[in-house]
């Protein structure tokens, strides 16, 4: 097969596909001459709450954001601890130390998702909450997960920056616990032209003190109910995002067929895919391998016109910023081992079969296996 040039994601191309929909987006959304808070992010959350089946959707400026409030809408604050992952963006640690908690971390599954044992051996009288993440779109063991939380009255708020579109035994991704949170950024399955997010409840005294919050905390212009912060989702966002929720379900699918493509096509022992656990759909919004020689594999991708992320390299108890909360080298040795390992492959649904096909042969013959 020729030489193929084949970027880890095509925003671009989404943009062509599309760019009669998103015009007409803006269109309409600038063409009323109001920008901020108006009815389409209130019909965006309405349509949100109907796909995922929870009982309040808030649009937020961020996943980050979404987070945050959960916490703090929790009742989570100073001298709590809350127990999460090593393996994940930043933001999850960041969003609990922001409300004033401790992360207490808890080593992964092979298959990169918190393993529920090691989150038992990690509570103490200070545990308040649980914060599990649906990382790449598969779920967390919620089932194992929700049980050790109601054995110790702790909270649940999920991180399911990643899980749009993703469900286990029929129950969307974030509405397991007392709430969870979307991220919006470009990168996700449900993108916005920029930074949004949602917090996802099916508590109403939650839903309440998140919607105040986001907007300075207004009752209407000339009543204030508690001092918030501006974390409003925006409204070409919302219109934006309402449009691509009608094609979400296809372009999982789409992923889908590339990732289950690249299962049966990916013959090298040195390359390790997790499995789609049973009673899951997962929405991979990454698709993300551990591959022996990681380094030079991507090295040798790269020479050959494919582009690949390592998601990430470091685990979240061993960066700079997490040095006061005293972890060291060896303290989660499987996400340690992992974060060497990690390889994210292009997957998005803008990919032909003749890509994927090219794709796995390369990482077939760095190893020998083609």
């Amino acid at each position: 097969m020729s030489n193929m040039q084949i970027p880890f994601v095509d925003l671009k191309l989404r943009f062509e596909d599309e760019k009669a929909e998103l015009l007409a987006c803006v269109e309409r959304v600038l063409s009323k001459g109001h920008l901020v808070m108006t009815p389409e992010v209130a019909e965006l959350e309405r349509a949100v709450e109907d796909y995922t089946g929870a009982r309040h959707c808030i649009g937020l400026n961020s996943g980050t954001d979404g987070l945050l409030m959960a916490l703090w809408a929790a009742g989570i604050r100073k001298e709590d601890e809350v127990i999460t992952t090593p393996v994940s963006f930043v933001a999850t640690v960041g969003a609990i130390v922001h409300v004033g908690a401790t992360p207490v971390f808890a080593d992964v599954r092979r298959d990169q998702n918190i393993d529920p044992a090691e989150i038992e051996k990690k509570i103490t009288p200070r545990t308040k909450a649980i914060m599990p993440v649906h990382w790449t779109g598969r779920m967390a063991d919620m089932d194992a997960i929700l049980n050790i939380a109601e054995r110790h009255g702790l909270m649940v708020v999920e991180d399911s920056a990643q899980s749009m579109g993703s469900r286990a035994d029929g129950k969307h991704g974030g509405t397991f616990g007392f709430a969870g949170a979307i991220s919006c950024h470009p990168l996700k399955n449900l993108n916005a032209v920029g930074d949004g997010g949602m917090m996802l409840t099916d508590n109403d005294e939650a839903a309440e003190k998140v919607r105040l919050y986001r907007n300075h905390g207004l009752e209407s212009r000339d009543s204030v109910a508690i001092f918030g912060i501006n974390s409003r989702l925006d409204v070409l966002n919302a219109e934006v995002l309402k449009f691509r929720l009608t094609k979400l379900d296809d372009i999982i699918a789409r992923r889908r067929h590339n990732a289950n493509l690249y299962r049966e096509l990916i013959e090298a022992p040195e390359v390790f895919i997790p499995e789609e656990k049973d009673g899951a759909s997962d929405s991979y919004v990454m698709f993300i391998v551990q591959a022996e020689r990681r380094d030079a594999l991507k090295a040798h991708l790269a020479g050959n016109g494919i582009e690949s992320l390592i998601y990430y390299g470091t685990p979240l108890h061993l960066h700079k910023a997490a040095q006061r909360f005293g972890y060291k080298k060896g303290d989660m040795p499987e996400a340690e081992r992992q974060c060497d390992l990690v390889l994210a492959l292009p997957h998005h649904q803008h990919l032909t079969e003749d890509q994927v096909i090219y794709v796995a042969e390369h990482v077939n013959g760095f190893y020998g296996a083609a």
